[in-house]
């Protein structure tokens, strides 16, 4: 590492600048902030005044050549959605040519991984690989290159999703990952969504106490696609749907809650007001069914 000579040709070959800040293509502006902080600390020379000369003038370099105009990159969100936006151009053409193959074994297990499970796999390889990128500086190149062939075959995952959409922290955070976990048992996976799709619905309640509405809908679509039997989370976005006069769609989910919890309070609540416990016409059933079908195989 101490050799390199930070060529044209090197920097290209590590310019996915979400690889080089060792985050996930879904972190917002604040994770960016926050990474970017915690590494430049990293590399600082206070940081590294024990460390040989050779080592503190790679740092500097990455720093100024690699993780500086990685951040200027992706502190704007027009800038974010561009990185994405030819990172998914990059994700096509490689499928033109030929399936994308990735060669790191975290990359070949997140190609093989359902959608439900591999938001969480993605978000905890990413939190692992940089957790050592910086610390130890001959890993750098190694941990970035893996990083990089995460994020393509994450986004060659979700190549069917119009938005990545960002969020303000991952999956996980970085004290629950554990190494030996990076091919969860089927025993282990289920728990590990459970809570996520859980913190999404508290997240949820916060925001309805505010009524900021977007919000919820926002926080209960991500809930319900890693839990879709869950009444609660389909009572909530009902009310949600209704608060913003969306009634067909409040309609929908809230007799997705009464299928899955006939007792769900919340829906019981409003089950009168919107003749939820009329008996529901075949068409209209079907239509319904229809919605549900869509908003999850697109969440």
């Amino acid at each position: 590492m101490s050799q390199i000579s930070f060529s044209s040709e090197w920097l290209s070959q590590l310019s996915d600048p979400y690889a080089v800040l060792g985050l996930s293509v879904a972190a917002d502006e604040r994770r960016v902030l926050k990474r970017y902080h915690t590494i430049a600390k990293l590399l600082h020379p206070d940081t590294l005044i024990a460390a040989d000369p050779a080592i503190q003038t790679l740092a500097g370099q990455i720093l100024a050549k690699l993780v500086n105009p990685a951040y200027q990159r992706l502190k704007q969100e027009k800038e974010r959605a561009e990185t994405i936006a030819l990172l998914r151009l990059r994700v096509r053409q490689i499928n033109q040519d030929e399936s994308l193959l990735p060669q790191g074994t975290m990359a070949r297990q997140l190609l093989k991984l359902p959608l439900q499970e591999a938001d969480v796999f993605y978000e905890q390889s990413v939190v692992q690989l940089g957790e050592v990128q910086y610390r130890q500086l001959a890993k750098f190149e190694a941990s970035t290159r893996q990083l990089a062939e995460l994020n393509l075959t994450y986004l060659s995952l979700k190549i069917g999703d119009p938005v990545i959409r960002e969020k303000r922290t991952g999956i996980v955070s970085a004290t629950q990952v554990k190494p030996a976990q990076f091919a969860p048992s089927q025993t282990e996976t289920p728990q590990i969504a459970i809570n996520y799709a859980q913190r999404h619905y508290y997240r949820a309640q916060e925001y309805a106490k505010k009524s900021n509405w977007t919000q919820v809908v926002a926080e209960l679509r991500d809930a319900i696609r890693l839990e879709p039997n869950r009444s609660e989370y389909h009572s909530l976005l009902a009310k949600a749907y209704l608060m913003q006069n969306l009634v067909g769609m409040a309609k929908v989910h809230f007799r997705q809650a009464l299928k899955f919890n006939p007792n769900d309070p919340l829906a019981l609540q409003y089950a009168k007001r919107l003749d939820l416990t009329d008996p529901v016409p075949k068409a209209t059933a079907r239509a319904s069914s229809g919605l549900f079908s869509l908003f999850t195989r697109k969440r």
